[in-house]
């Protein structure tokens, strides 16, 4: 059994952690560390694992009772965490906050997108997750990219409330959240760097601009990204491209069938379809902004770590209605 340790474990992406990792075959929760809330029971903060767990949050993380650490801070507080506990290099990270995701000197850390570093992250020690906004993007992007055919790019994408952590603010609060719609951070996004370092991987001279325009969302969970680019491809040629990318690729599913947000809401999915229109391709990527845009596939990324089945764990169902 892999035996898992949660840092920061009030938290919306540790809630979902906790929630997918007490039904994974091959892992052990054994120690969730939260500061502000040492000593109570897990459930007194996840009520939705009422009957689940009898664990209680630890004021620290116990090392030795560990195979793999998930980092679920604030951004800025993992860097701070790892610069004062001094972890034994037998023990894998998996940090889902901003800090290392973007590549710079002596960040030894494997961006963990699957659908772009899948090997990588087979051999890696520690992860840098990915950002919601970020994955639902470059899911739409990536194979353009990969066959070199990725031009301007315009994107508009909406988030669900949680994107914005637990933390109540003036504009994840329900009543002004409901019934509410707003733009923010125009085309100055912090997702943004990663997006751009993952387009360049693969399309290595792609400098032209990213164009993001992100909405808060009046609804709890889930991201819709809508994207488009001039592109010579018909519509047939750009759905087989996009299917022979993601082909090994599990949890991505491209369709022909325009989809809504309920199809990946609970689950580790990711929907993408795509439309040609006049000179443009159209695409829709959809997911679960706290499962596949963050738990869910930080949990992916461990089952790659550890060589067990990749889809242990994240068998998860949508809801319909």
């Amino acid at each position: 059994m892999i035996k898992v340790g949660i840092v920061g474990g009030a938290g919306y992406t540790a809630g979902e952690l906790l929630r997918i990792l007490l039904n994974h075959p091959h892992a052990e929760i054994t120690c969730v560390q939260s500061t502000s809330n040492a000593g109570n029971p897990i459930t007194a903060v996840h009520t939705d694992l009422l009957g689940d767990t009898e664990l209680s949050f630890a004021p620290k993380l116990d090392t030795a009772k560990v195979d793999v650490i998930f980092l679920c801070m604030g951004h800025g507080k993992s860097k701070e965490f790892l610069t004062e506990n001094r972890i034994p290099e037998s023990i894998k990270i998996i940090d889902l906050s901003h800090d290392y995701r973007i590549e710079t000197p002596g960040n030894d850390f494997v961006y963990g997108l699957p659908e772009l570093n899948m090997e990588a992250i087979k051999t890696a020690n520690k992860i840098a997750n990915p950002g919601c906004f970020a994955t639902a993007i470059q899911l739409a992007l990536l194979p353009l990219a990969a066959a070199k055919q990725l031009n301007e790019v315009h994107v508009n994408a909406v988030t669900g409330s949680t994107g914005a952590g637990q933390k109540p603010t003036s504009t994840s609060h329900f009543s002004w959240r409901n019934n509410n719609l707003s733009v923010y951070k125009v085309f100055s996004h912090q997702h943004l760097g990663e997006i751009r370092q993952s387009l360049k991987q693969l399309q290595q001279d792609f400098n032209k601009p990213v164009n993001f325009v992100p909405v808060r969302g009046n609804f709890t969970r889930g991201i819709m990204a809508t994207a488009y680019t001039d592109s010579d491809l018909s519509q047939e040629e750009a759905i087989q491209l996009y299917k022979r990318y993601y082909q090994d690729h599990p949890f991505v599913t491209v369709t022909d069938t325009n989809p809504n947000l309920k199809q990946v809401v609970n689950t580790n999915k990711a929907i993408v379809f795509i439309e040609k229109h006049e000179g443009k391709i159209f695409i829709v990527s959809m997911i679960d902004n706290l499962v596949k845009g963050a738990s869910g596939q930080a949990v992916h990324n461990m089952n790659l770590m550890f060589g067990v089945d990749e889809k242990a764990g994240l068998r998860l169902k949508s809801v319909a209605f």
